[in-house]
């Protein structure tokens, strides 16, 4: 027994993927690379500078930030490749600007 298609509305447009998806896909890998590239060089500068507590929980919160990074880009990722992907939650893009953030303070505070 084979399941229907879902009912579509008339005036519903039908999706054409096209290059969007992969363009979108492309760009939250690029920019997932780069956030690890940040993050490693952060993490470097913060154990080389003497091995204080400090340097070490801040080099503990960076990869904290990355591996949620990673987590909110992947989810993406994924969302993109369906059919008829979801408009992204504003509890996403806040978390993914939290990521961000956190990793510029962490980056600062370094640099100081």
């Amino acid at each position: 027994m084979t399941v229907p298609p879902p009912p579509t509305e008339p005036d519903a447009p039908v999706r054409d993927p096209g290059a969007q998806p992969e363009r979108t896909r492309l760009a939250w890998r690029r920019t997932t690379l780069s956030f690890a590239i940040v993050a490693v060089l952060a993490v470097r500068l913060a154990l080389h500078q003497e091995g204080s507590a400090a340097a070490a929980v801040g080099a503990a919160l960076g990869l904290l930030a990355l591996v949620a990074f990673l987590a909110v880009a992947q989810r993406r990722i994924r969302a993109v490749d369906r059919p008829a992907p979801e408009v992204q939650d504003v509890r996403v893009a806040v978390g993914a600007a939290a990521c961000v953030a956190a990793l510029a303070l962490f980056g600062a505070v370094m640099v100081l």
